[in-house]
């Protein structure tokens, strides 16, 4: 999916995780497919699971990750991975490497989950309980989305030339424009930082349990919003928006991050991981029939 993208298959896994972790040496090593971006992910018995990046990262930088992701899991009001350990590549894989609990569970669908409004109040639910935590005068690290949205003008100007075809960038383009200026609507917050579908477990149309807490950390207060339009229709949508009770501009903000992420996924995994780019098509098209938060200012 990236250019000079890492390769590690279930036998080098294996050799890794036996080496780095001789308590688990024997316990068949399954890859898991699915929709992930950033790591290779591989089922390690029945209550393991390793997470090989697909670009190095070095142990510190996945020892900051634990640590938040210990902090999420307390957090979190359902289920949540715990950290078991940080692990060394070597020169067939040089990278390091993580090992987490494993966590049962189906991966939301953004289609099958759109009517649920049984998933709309959990997500409300989680995202309350996130904000809950006190930030302790930490500040929002510049990382990825959830600073200041005309910061990302130029990568929207950038996924716009390469989705022509695929989405309507007209239109895009427009709800960018207004959503863009959107004002500040309070203080940042702790944040999950990608509330996407396929960070999110559910049974049924309930939610069960939050992948991929390693980010957790303070963001704009609108930013774990997106997963109002990436997994929600209208109606579940406004029930979610109702459980939050969002300023207007803290809600268009939150349809702004979910617009910025999704045109980055139309495009650049449209061949490389399908799954990702069908999310983007739909989300992209909430935020834009969405009449709330894509009309002008």
């Amino acid at each position: 999916m990236h250019e000079g993208q890492l390769a590690v298959d279930e036998e080098l896994a294996g050799e890794l995780i036996a080496r780095e972790f001789p308590r688990l040496r024997g316990l068949p090593v399954v890859a898991l497919p699915g929709a992930g971006t950033v790591n290779a992910i591989f089922r390690v018995g029945a209550d393991a699971a390793a997470r090989f990046p697909l670009a190095s990262a070095s142990a510190a930088d996945l020892e900051t990750e634990a640590a938040a992701l210990t902090e999420f899991a307390l957090a979190c009001p359902l289920p949540a991975p715990e950290p078991l350990g940080v692990g060394q590549g070597d020169e067939r894989y040089p990278s390091a490497w993580s090992l987490q609990t494993w966590l049962p569970g189906d991966v939301a669908d953004p289609i099958r989950s759109a009517r649920s409004s049984s998933l709309a109040a959990d997500l409300g639910g989680l995202i309350l309980a996130l904000r809950a935590v006190p930030v302790g005068g930490r500040v929002f690290d510049g990382h990825g989305r959830g600073g200041v949205l005309a910061d990302h003008d130029a990568w929207m100007t950038h996924c716009l030339s390469q989705s022509a075809g695929i989405v309507d960038v007209g239109r895009v383009a427009s709800a960018w424009e207004a959503l863009r200026s959107v004002p500040v609507a309070g203080d940042h917050v702790m944040s999950h930082r990608d509330l996407t579908p396929a960070n999110l477990l559910v049974a049924g149309a309930r939610l069960t349990g939050v992948l991929d807490g390693g980010s957790f950390g303070p963001a704009d207060r609108s930013l774990d919003l997106v997963c109002a339009w990436h997994l929600l229709d209208a109606a579940p949508r406004s029930a979610l928006r109702a459980a939050i009770a969002p300023s207007e501009d803290e809600w268009r903000r939150g349809a702004a991050w979910a617009l910025q992420q999704a045109m980055g996924l139309v495009w650049y995994y449209r061949e490389s991981n399908p799954a990702m780019a069908r999310l983007g098509r739909s989300t992209v098209r909430r935020v834009l029939e969405d009449q709330d938060v894509a009309r002008a200012p």
